[in-house]
């Protein structure tokens, strides 16, 4: 009898990891180095006819981990491609993704106002035109005449200053000090192809060889792991307190910090995550006040990821940007070194394929900046279509313009769906046995706690798989829905989580719900104690 996709390629998986090579964690670390989830392959003498081996290649990229695309996504995919060739040939029509934050693979519409500007300086031929008057907003054509203008030889196919164009960063920057009511310079601004290659910049800038750390929360978002492995450096956890809502203590920061130094680590930098992936939290702002303080104090660069500063759905809770905080308790340049983080991938406008982002970095000496500028020259430029995006998002339509009734009723109905779906996602989960989700106040995520029998825990080490891994891959040959597990997140050792993104559309919401309540059931009674 033909095997279906799914026990051929966990069958593969299993006995591929039979002489796997030891893990780069100990059981004990955060984040603990799931089977299930590595992507490193095993290392063998079976490419040995090849000149490059999983032997002989850069062992830091062997130990480098990216949980949101690892191998239960691997093996979504395969279910797919079975599905479209042999429909009826597992017990759903379809597959869920819920594991990354890609909101337009998904369903969501784009920013009009966003797109019409971007398809007019694509094609700047057509702003003369008279039919583009009919079928294009005033406010978008007099934004794409302006954005063209700034363009050398009108050219979004030529390379651009290697920090992004200068009216691109004027926009941007004018965007931050309206947000923030605090000056921002455009030179400070380097335009990237989303945040991520950012966050590798600034890696490559401050780690110097595994001396040196950054304190991450725990749980993090994987780039900030990936990125710190493949630039040799030491991850120093910090841990988010799931039982005050992830919670970020700054005694638990120096805590962490005075164990990195006995052990003889340079801690160069804190990652702080707001509002948070996974854990979906929203700072206060004395919270913040106090970890700007505690920067400054112990002389550390504050990397923030504020990415997801749009995505907030709780009245209580408001965004405030560590720039701004900094610059409120009296912190000018020569007091922090910190860096900001912002993508046109999420938000409500959930740009990921346009890659488009920018970094905001103050408190660097011109000797440290020159270096900086020469990184982002290496790269060239990042692309123009992104740079475009980017001062979009921080320079929208405002009360007037003939777009802005429609930007405003866009945004408005994306983030009060994403709220929606939170509510009901979070209720669900917190109705199933031994599972504990806090709310999600802010980015797109739910992190739930699942606390799952010993003879679930024992059946997932006979595969050599983490619990929460072992039930992700169960669920997903279950059900369809695809999940990541917490491992690859990392996670106070013992605990057990998934990550569950909240952008499924709306209507998908209840089968998502009612397959995983009704997949949790028959699994905790499987394996029930």
């Amino acid at each position: 009898m033909r095997k279906s996709i799914a026990q051929r390629f966990w069958f593969l998986l299993h006995h591929r990891h039979q002489n796997h090579h030891p893990s780069s964690f100990s059981s004990s670390s955060p984040l603990i180095h799931s089977r299930f989830l590595s992507s490193t392959p095993a290392l063998s003498s079976m490419d040995s006819s090849f000149p490059v081996t999983a032997n002989n290649i850069n062992p830091k990229v062997l130990k480098c981990e990216y949980a949101v695309r690892g191998e239960i996504v691997t093996l979504a995919q395969k279910l797919q491609e079975d599905l479209q060739a042999n429909p009826g040939s597992h017990p759903f029509e379809e597959i869920l993704y819920c594991n990354i934050g890609n909101p337009q693979s998904l369903g969501q519409q784009p920013i009009t106002f966003f797109r019409e500007v971007l398809a007019l300086c694509d094609h700047p031929a057509i702003l003369d035109r008279s039919e583009t008057q009919g079928l294009f907003s005033t406010d978008s054509i007099e934004r794409a005449w302006t954005i063209v203008d700034q363009i050398p030889g009108r050219a979004t196919g030529a390379y651009s200053h290697s920090q992004g164009i200068k009216g691109l960063r004027d926009a941007i920057a004018a965007g931050i000090e309206a947000r923030d009511g605090f000056p921002a310079d455009p030179n400070d601004i380097f335009l990237t192809d989303g945040a991520s290659p950012a966050v590798h910049m600034m890696m490559q800038l401050l780690i110097r060889s595994e001396n040196d750390g950054i304190l991450c929360p725990i749980p993090q978002y994987p780039l900030y792991s990936a990125s710190i492995a493949l630039h040799g450096g030491t991850l120093v956890p910090y841990y988010l307190d799931e039982a005050t809502g992830w919670g970020l203590e700054i005694s638990e920061l120096k805590k962490q910090l005075e164990d990195a130094k006995s052990k003889g680590i340079n801690v160069r930098a804190l990652v702080v995550i707001n509002p948070g992936n996974p854990t979906g939290q929203v700072l206060s702002e004395e919270n913040q006040r106090e970890i700007v303080k505690f920067c400054k104090l112990e002389g550390l660069v504050l990397l923030a990821d504020e990415v997801y500063q749009e995505n907030v759905y709780v009245p209580e809770k408001e965004f405030h940007s560590f720039k701004k905080i900094s610059r409120s308790v009296g912190y000018g340049e020569n007091d922090i070194a910190l860096v900001s983080f912002q993508s046109v991938s999420k938000g409500y406008y959930g740009e990921c394929g346009k890659r488009g982002g920018y970094m905001e970095v103050t408190g660097f000496s011109s000797e440290v900046r020159e270096q900086i500028y020469k990184v982002a020259s290496v790269n060239l430029c990042s692309n123009i279509s992104g740079q475009i995006l980017a001062s979009l998002v921080m320079s929208p339509p405002k009360v007037g313009d003939e777009s802005y009734e429609l930007y405003m009723a866009e945004k408005e109905a994306i983030l009060s769906s994403l709220t929606r779906r939170a509510k009901t996602l979070e209720e669900a989960f917190n109705k199933l046995e031994g599972v504990t989700c806090n709310k999600t106040e802010g980015a797109m995520y739910l992190f739930p706690r699942i606390r799952l029998p010993e003879k679930a825990i024992k059946a997932a080490e006979a595969l050599n798989k983490a619990p929460d891994a072992f039930y992700c891959g169960r669920l997903l040959n279950a059900t369809g829905v695809v999940v990541v597990p917490g491992s690859g997140f990392g996670q106070v050792p013992g605990t057990w989580h998934f990550r569950c993104t909240i952008l499924p559309q709306e209507d998908k919401i209840p089968a998502i719900a009612s397959r995983l309540t009704e997949f949790h059931e028959k699994f905790m009674d499987e394996f029930r104690d």
